[in-house]
């Protein structure tokens, strides 16, 4: 006799870009997938037309790939739950998934920010919501354009989690031949570097919007990686971390593509764009902007320099010129390139 058996139940919340390339990658690998989203109308045309055309306009999804604005229908028996909400609304979506739960299902997030009021990470506020231990949380991250992943471009990423079990089941789940998957225990370091490779992807966009060349970017995303890194070893990361998938391979996707929604934004802001029209104009969520806002307190309570982080907060918040912003980066006091390693070797000396 023929054995069968029943396919993973995986909700996914919510039905954006990146949440519903994602679903598609779990339904490809014959999940039984649950896209919740509040709006009925995508939901219907998801499952009617197999498209989500306001936010993957030119994809065709898997036909078992079923939509529901039920929380309850969605969530409810799911071996896996995987957020994707925007971080603004993170902490209302999983405490909506909360009574549906069950204690032993897996949960994944793909979210990229912190929540700004408290400074959060992402997996600090779904632990807080669904009452888990924040290392049970596995992070989902690395150089992945929704674009890209839902027509099955050679993809590949990371997952993240101090629990070695909850990684590998996360790495199971999504893992085939167009998506690759790592595991990574650093899940602080993963978090960190997508959050914060938002904000750099502003500033190509907004060097490229001002037609300052290719050298100026390279050097924007060299930087950007060091005030990447600087942080997140403040907050407890790996340093090697940052030099992996999730950091240096996120960065670098970001800041060069045009479907990245940062580095388009950025691009508007060199035009001129006041940032309200240029989110207006985009009809979808610019991570960068909020988590430049976050990221700038963050230096500060951590006492860390972030220069580029910090003229970028100028121009967004505080009505600054953005070439004059690029003109104060180059106009830096001279520095070491290295600036730890600089320290370091300083102090020798003087031994």
């Amino acid at each position: 006799m023929m054995m069968t058996t029943t396919p993973h139940k995986v909700a996914v919340l919510v039905a954006g870009s990146w949440g519903t390339a994602l679903a598609s990658v779990l339904a490809d690998n014959s999940m039984n997938v649950s896209l919740w989203s509040r709006n009925a109308e995508q939901v219907n045309e998801i499952n009617t037309r197999h498209t989500n055309h306001k936010y993957l306009p030119d994809a065709q999804l898997p036909v078992n790939l079923r939509a529901t604005t039920s929380m309850e229908e969605a969530v409810t028996g799911a071996t896996a739950v995987l957020l994707v909400a925007p971080s603004s609304v993170i902490r209302e979506v999983a405490a909506q998934a909360k009574p549906y739960v069950s204690e032993d299902t897996l949960i994944i997030h793909a979210t990229k920010g912190f929540e700004t009021d408290t400074l959060k990470r992402m997996s600090t506020v779904i632990a807080e919501e669904l009452n888990r231990n924040e290392e049970d949380i596995v992070v989902l991250s690395g150089p992945s354009h929704a674009e890209e992943v839902v027509n099955k471009r050679p993809t590949t990423v990371v997952v993240a989690c101090r629990n070695e079990e909850a990684a590998e089941r996360a790495q199971d789940l999504f893992i085939s031949p167009y998506f690759r998957v790592y595991t990574n225990p650093d899940a602080t370091g993963v978090e960190v570097s997508g959050a914060l490779k938002n904000i750099i992807a502003l500033g190509a966009g907004l060097s490229d919007g001002l037609k300052f060349g290719d050298n100026a970017k390279a050097a924007l995303i060299t930087r950007g990686l060091a005030e990447i890194a600087r942080l997140g070893a403040a907050m407890g990361a790996n340093p090697l971390t940052f030099a992996g998938l999730a950091g240096v391979g996120d960065l670098v996707v970001t800041c060069t593509s045009t479907h990245s929604r940062n580095w388009r934004a950025g691009s508007m802001l060199a035009q001129g764009m006041p940032v309200a029209e240029v989110l207006k104009t985009m009809g979808m969520v610019v991570e960068g902007v909020r988590t430049t806002q976050s990221a700038h307190t963050l230096a500060e309570q951590y006492d860390v320099e972030m220069p580029i982080t910090e003229q970028l907060y100028q121009v967004l918040f505080k009505g600054k010129s953005p070439k004059l912003a690029v003109e104060d980066l180059m106009g830096r006091g001279r520095t070491h390139e290295i600036e730890e390693i600089a320290r370091a070797t300083k102090e020798n000396w003087l031994r």
